[in-house]
């Protein structure tokens, strides 16, 4: 297949939004002859019919649909690229892209990211998703850091580094009702009236999950779980609102002030762990290193290469 030609695809783009050549030479200000002969290049370039004939109009095809779809994502992207050239060239502005796992307390990742957080003209950008998902962005340099509840896999050949940023006691916070039912309920102290309370609880993606089970087990308890979530923000928010107790990093506990109605109901012994893992070109951005700084001024933590292999052969 021939290598695809941007311009032939957005002639098929405008074609497509406009429902015809006709319109789409006049958006445009070209013969109408010219658009189609473009066209008609592009299908014998993909080498499917992505235009067909319908009425007095056009129609997309099933191929022409799916071509479409991408080519509205790029076209809409282009347009954002004048407007943020132009503010790159006006403006200092620091980017930082972070990628945040599913399993990691979210609360706790803003407590981490507050070091920089006052710094000028700063554009962060946050991503969620699968830490397989992340450090492969890492690798391509689409993240300048990824934070986990996991250090980073053994892997030579993804050149990267981990350290431990934190590791702070889990507390149960719940709602005042809730709360005052356990004060309530005699004979049946911390952490064991958790079996007469509804409990949140984060779902299996996060490590803290087993550290909890692993808890429940050693105090001989079996809570009543009445949720799962992935985001403890998102957690937070239905135990504001009633549904649960539910536990939460000390670090972020912070943030539990901006939801009213929220109280401590006990500490655990339980810990969790918050890795910052990044490549060498992410050690170089000016506020990584500030965060790292930062952290291992608070915490003395040992920093765990992977990339030993690879240094090697340098």
């Amino acid at each position: 297949m021939s290598a695809l030609n941007y311009r032939h695809l957005h002639y098929f783009w405008v074609v497509a939004k406009e429902g015809g050549f006709a319109r789409a030479a006049d958006r445009l200000g070209m013969a109408v002859q010219t658009i189609s002969a473009q066209v008609r290049e592009l299908e014998r370039t993909l080498g499917h019919q992505m235009l067909k004939p319908e009425g007095r109009g056009l129609v997309l095809t099933e191929a022409g649909q799916a071509a479409f779809a991408r080519a509205e994502e790029i076209f809409q992207i282009g347009q954002l690229v004048p407007h943020e050239v132009h503010e790159a060239a006006t403006q200092r502005v620091q980017r930082l892209s972070v990628g945040l796992s599913d399993g990691l307390s979210k609360l706790a990742a803003h407590a981490l990211l507050a070091p920089v957080l006052d710094t000028p003209h700063l554009r962060l950008v946050c991503h969620e998703g699968e830490v397989d998902q992340l450090l492969g962005e890492l690798a391509l340099h689409h993240l300048d850091l990824v934070l986990t509840d996991q250090p980073a896999p053994v892997n030579p050949t993804l050149r990267i580094t981990s350290q431990l940023l934190a590791s702070t006691p889990v507390d149960w916070w719940g709602p005042a009702d809730l709360i005052a039912r356990a004060n309530r309920t005699p004979g049946r102290p911390f952490p064991q009236v958790l079996e007469d309370l509804p409990v949140l609880l984060p779902t299996r993606h996060a490590s803290l999950r087993a550290g909890l089970e692993r808890w429940f087990e050693q105090h001989h308890i079996r809570p009543q779980v009445v949720g799962e979530f992935e985001d403890s923000a998102l957690m937070s928010v239905f135990a504001a609102r009633g549904l649960g107790v539910f536990p939460v990093s000390r670090l972020g506990a912070d943030d539990l002030a901006l939801m009213s109605g929220l109280h401590l109901l006990g500490t655990t012994e339980v810990m969790e762990d918050v890795h910052g893992i990044y490549s060498r070109r992410g050690q170089n951005h000016p506020l990584v290193a500030k965060l790292l700084a930062s952290r291992r001024q608070g915490r003395a933590e040992p920093v765990t290469e992977f990339d030993s292999e690879f240094a090697a052969q340098e």
